[in-house]
């Protein structure tokens, strides 16, 4: 195969590798802006193969660089001669710096995902000490800190919540609310709409 079409292929490739790598935090956004929000953990299976899929992007990618910027042999140099095409936009280096670029956006998504999520700004009302409630549910299925962020933003839209944290490292969401206006059902299902499934019976009070 020409060193052309094995460097395109490559970079291709690493297209692919990189949405892959970020897919589980990309659907989550996706979902956000066409008002979908149920599908947002639909990759969520993905996210443990998210260290091989970067590993390749770079490998793919390093490969496709390799291919580009290697000294051409004799044989390459005498079939250069033959054809005096200018190569095309899609074989060029400025192409493949573009690509790369690219699959370091994606790769990278997972980290500035959050910024998609605008939090609802909240009026300061007084709250009796005795009508605040803490919560923690346990929630499946975050992956990332935007996955954290959905959840967060769902939470935030119910009236009496005073503050909430999601952790996808911990797997729940602890949540701070008054209870004279909302209650565990209501966030539950708020938490649910975003795709991510609070485990059953594991909904635990915190003192």
């Amino acid at each position: 195969m020409a060193p052309n079409k094995t460097s395109n292929t490559a970079a291709y490739t690493g297209i692919f590798t990189a949405v892959a790598a970020s897919i589980c935090c990309i659907t989550p956004v996706l979902a956000l802006i066409a008002g979908t929000s149920g599908i947002a953990s639909t990759f969520s299976w993905v996210e443990p193969f998210r260290p091989y899929l970067i590993g390749l992007t770079i490998i793919v990618l390093v490969f496709a660089w390799y291919q580009k910027l290697r000294p051409k042999t004799q044989e390459e140099i005498d079939c250069a001669c033959e054809d005096d095409a200018k190569p095309s936009f899609w074989q060029s280096k400025r192409f493949l710096l573009i690509v790369t670029l690219f699959a370091a956006l994606m790769l990278a998504f997972p980290y500035y995902s959050n910024l998609f999520y605008a939090q609802p700004a909240k009026d300061i009302v007084y709250v009796s000490q005795s009508n605040i409630k803490k919560q923690t549910f346990e929630v499946a299925g975050m992956t990332c800190a935007g996955c954290e962020a959905h959840v967060e933003s769902e939470v935030n839209k119910l009236d009496g919540i005073i503050s909430v944290k999601a952790s996808y490292e911990n797997a729940n969401t602890i949540v701070e609310f008054d209870k004279t206006k909302t209650d565990l059902p209501a966030i539950r299902k708020a938490i649910e709409k975003t795709g991510y499934k609070v485990v059953e019976n594991t909904t635990k009070e915190n003192k």
